[in-house]
C-alpha cells in the first residue's frame, strides 16, 4: 500500500535534488559570456522551488504524512517537528535567494560571493531535509501506517505531481519547465555549459 505515495515522494525529491544540482553547477561556472541566459534560468529554478516542492509538496507532507505518523510514533516527534520547522521556513529561505540573485544581478560582482555561500548553505540544508525524510520517516511510516492511511496519502501524492517528477504538465507552466529544461545544464536540463570566461559586473 505504500508503494504510491512513498514513490511520488522518492521521485519528487529526485527532481528537486536536480535542480539544486544543475543549481550549484550554473553558480560554479557564474554569468560567464551569457548573463542574461544565467540570470533567467537561476530565476526559474528558484521560483520553481518556491512554486512545487515549497507550496504543494510539502503541505501534504506537513498536512497528512507527520501528523499520522506522529499518533502512531510518538518517539519520532523530535525529528518530525524539526522536519516541520524546515518547512515553515523553506519559504522564507527561497525568496531570500530570490532577493540576494536579484542584487547580484542589479549591483554586480561584490554579491556574487554571497550568492554562492548562501546557495550553498540552502542546497546543504535541503539535502540533509530529505535525507532525513527518506532514511528515518518513510522506513517508519511504511512500517507503522494502516491501508486507509495510505489510502489517503496515495489520493493526496496522486494530485498535482511535480511535472519534473513526472507528472501531468499545466499548460500554465510550460514556460517555466521550457526555460528550465532547455537552459540548465545536466541534470535537470539540456542546455550547454555557460563559457565562463569573464565575470558579470
Amino acid at each position: 500500500m505504500a508503494v504510491a505515495s512513498t514513490q511520488t515522494i522518492l521521485k519528487e525529491h529526485a527532481a528537486l535534488s536536480a535542480v539544486l544540482t544543475s543549481m550549484l553547477m550554473l553558480m560554479q561556472e557564474g554569468p560567464g559570456d551569457a548573463p542574461e541566459r544565467f540570470f533567467d534560468v537561476m530565476r526559474a529554478m528558484l521560483f520553481y522551488i518556491d512554486e512545487f516542492p515549497e507550496r504543494r509538496h510539502h503541505p501534504k507532507e506537513s498536512d497528512l504524512l507527520f501528523p499520522k505518523l506522529a499518533r502512531l510514533r510518538p518517539d519520532l516527534m523530535p525529528v518530525i517537528r524539526r522536519l516541520e520547522d524546515e518547512h515553515m521556513a523553506g519559504e522564507g529561505r527561497v525568496r531570500e535567494l530570490q532577493h540576494l540573485l536579484l542584487a547580484w544581478e542589479l549591483l554586480g560582482e561584490t554579491r556574487h560571493e554571497r550568492v554562492s555561500a548562501a546557495a550553498h548553505a540552502y542546497v546543504t540544508f535541503y539535502r540533509e531535509h530529505m535525507r532525513t525524510e527518506e532514511t528515518v520517516l518513510l522506513p517508519a511510516a511504511r512500517e507503522a501506517l494502516s491501508p486507509d492511511d495510505w489510502r489517503d496519502l496515495d489520493a493526496a501524492f496522486g494530485r498535482d505531481i511535480d511535472p519534473l517528477a513526472g507528472g501531468v504538465q499545466d499548460p500554465v507552466y510550460d514556460r517555466l519547465f521550457s526555460r528550465i529544461v532547455l537552459s540548465a545544464p545536466a541534470p535537470i536540463g539540456v542546455g550547454p555549459a555557460l563559457a565562463a570566461r569573464r565575470s558579470h559586473a
